[in-house]
């Protein structure tokens, strides 16, 4: 199949046309010249309408969004591949069973069929496949589009080139924000430092956007904001902790990538910690089901000990999940015969969540130091799984398994980046709650059944997502928190912080708690999240009024949601047939 016939055929129609070309809402800025990103030397100064701190999804949603609309923007990220959890730490799109159809924006839809354009393009695809308007590179068991890291970061730089070339995005990779300069209520300037040379450079904007991974600029800018569990007394939540506890967060995970070559030994150096690691029990409440490096867990939804499996080879046991299937990016299978020497699949398990330490308001030494000991986890996983897990013929070890530094881009195989599940959340004019989104809480409080209720209506919806509310273990002994959840929207309260006027959140840092955060903090409702933010800006600023004045008028809201929906953002989901 050629490329205009998948277009066709996957019904992306007008999508797949350049994002300059995007239809404006009534009252927008498409009849305004496009704005450029400047560069002030006797200042040094970067000036654009918007800065955005973080180029994960939230981050690129947003840009896309102001960009699209005739704004500029400069945009830094500390690595050097944008794309986020999806990218730099190596993550395939965690996604629900509607996403084909509904429950993202056209734009993040656009984004996911390219990916697969992108296959078709490039790479050998058998026939079935080639022809395949669901293409799935790897079958993951966990995803409807497992790919590789890279090919999401070059998507991406397509998206982003032509703004790049026009000089309406000003994209400062490997740079990280180190200061802020506030006024009162308002940011006025970023401080930026090259990662490289260490030199510093001023942002200067009209709105800033936080969609660093751990709500970074919150802290610089003064921004109120909450971490860690709170109690049931402060949320009324029916999974809340009895004592809030603001160092109590979800683990992190050093994820890597592997392929597996039959009759070769691939095995690394032993690790370090490799000692630590294969005894260690974590001492969790409900009880751990036995050793960390086991084949084993606690089932996340009844904490009872689950047995898993692993085989390389790809094997299905019945009634076990065999490992390697789980987020497995590359299935050989759908490539000409020989093109790929195995499958490859990304670890990011049960077995590698590190949950000895935070990374949030730490010293550098000690964000280093638990970076550093996850990477020793999951290094120490490999070796385990290299010599020690126990196969199916009664032998131990694999030693054909390959650390693929080059699937992650790393000199180490470890992907560029922590797999971050909780950050610095603002306290917003809005906050979810669990009797918002969780069924078991909004069934008790409406008095229906289950199979009954609905999320929460929000008259001011940006978005909507799904994911069921996922709580890894954390810092202070919980085990897995994992119950059902509702298909929910995104309230614009819940993005506009209490006090700053020109400080917006775009990741995991919006108004949740810790427990609806489980739900909120998924590829698709990040990037909706972020498009929502990115489209505030540029409404913001066309009508010149504050987000806040968007949120609390019903006229201007009405105005922006049509805007929203105008470009392919829906704030309701339309019913589904079960």
């Amino acid at each position: 199949m050629n490329r205009r016939s998948f277009i066709a055929k996957a019904g992306l129609g007008s999508l797949l046309a350049s994002p300059v070309n995007w239809p404006f809402a009534a009252n927008a800025i498409s009849n305004q010249a496009v704005s450029k990103a400047r560069y002030i030397p006797e200042s040094n100064l970067y000036r654009a309408d918007i800065v955005i701190a973080g180029a994960g999804l939230g981050g690129c949603a947003s840009a896309l969004a102001a960009l699209r609309n005739g704004l500029s923007v400069v945009m830094t990220e500390e690595t050097d591949w944008i794309g986020g959890q999806l990218s730099q730490q190596g993550v395939p799109p965690d996604e629900h069973d509607w996403i084909e159809n509904q429950g993202c924006t056209e734009l993040y839809r656009l984004f996911r069929q390219a990916v697969r354009a992108y296959y078709m393009d490039h790479y050998p695809l058998v026939k079935e496949e080639a022809e395949n308007p669901l293409l799935n590179p790897g079958n993951g068991v966990v995803s409807a589009l497992c790919h590789e890291p890279l090919v999401a970061v070059k998507v991406l730089e397509q998206l982003f080139a032509p703004y790049i070339s026009n000089r309406q995005l000003i994209l400062l990779k490997e740079w990280k924000i180190k200061d802020a300069m506030v006024e009162g209520d308002m940011v006025s300037q970023l401080v930026a430092v090259s990662l490289r040379s260490g030199r510093e450079q001023v942002l200067e904007g009209k709105y800033f956007v936080d969609a660093t991974e751990l709500g970074d600029l919150l802290p610089l800018t003064g921004t109120a904001y909450q971490k860690g569990t709170e109690s049931k007394h402060q949320t009324g939540e029916l999974h809340a902790a009895e004592q809030a506890n603001p160092d109590n967060q979800q683990a992190f995970t050093m994820c890597f990538a592997m392929d597996y070559v039959e009759g070769e030994d691939w095995t690394i150096p032993k690790p370090d910690n490799y000692d630590f690691w294969q005894s260690f029990r974590p001492e969790m409440e409900p009880k751990w089901a036995g050793k960390l490096l086991e084949l084993n867990y606690s089932n996340p939804k009844t904490l009872k000990p689950k047995a898993l499996a692993f085989d390389p080879r790809g094997t299905e046991f019945d009634g076990q999940l065999n490992l390697w299937n789980y987020r497995k990016i590359i299935d050989k299978h759908n490539f000409d015969k020989g093109f790929f020497e195995g499958d490859i699949s990304v670890v990011n398990w049960p077995q590698n969540d590190y949950f000895l330490g935070n990374l949030v308001d730490v010293k550098e030494s000690e964000f280093r130091q638990h970076v550093e000991q996850s990477k020793q986890l999951s290094l120490s996983l490999l070796y385990w799984l290299q010599t020690e897990a126990p196969r199916p013929d009664g032998g131990k070890g694999w030693r054909g398994l390959r650390l693929r530094n080059d699937i992650m881009g790393t000199e180490d195989g470890l992907a560029k980046y922590p797999y971050i599940r909780e950050a610095r959340r603002i306290k917003a004019a809005f906050t979810i709650l669990e009797e918002h989104v969780g069924k078991e809480q909004r069934a008790k409080k409406l008095g229906l059944p289950e199979e009954k209720v609905e999320a929460a209506s929000f008259d001011d919806s940006v978005g909507v997502g799904y994911y069921h509310i996922d709580l890894h273990p954390s810092t202070g002994g919980d085990n897995y928190i994992d119950f059902s959840s509702l298909r929910f929207e995104i309230p614009l309260g819940a993005l506009l912080p209490k006090k700053m006027k020109n400080l917006l959140p775009a990741n995991k840092n919006i108004g949740t708690t810790h427990i609806t955060n489980g739900c909120y903090r998924l590829h698709p409702v990040e990037w909706s999240i972020g498009e929502a933010v990115g489209m505030l800006c540029c409404y913001s600023l066309s009508h010149e009024i504050s987000p806040k004045t968007v949120w609390k008028e019903r006229e201007r809201l009405s105005e922006f949601q049509g805007f929203l929906q105008s470009q392919g953002i829906a704030n309701k989901w339309s019913p589904i047939t079960e």
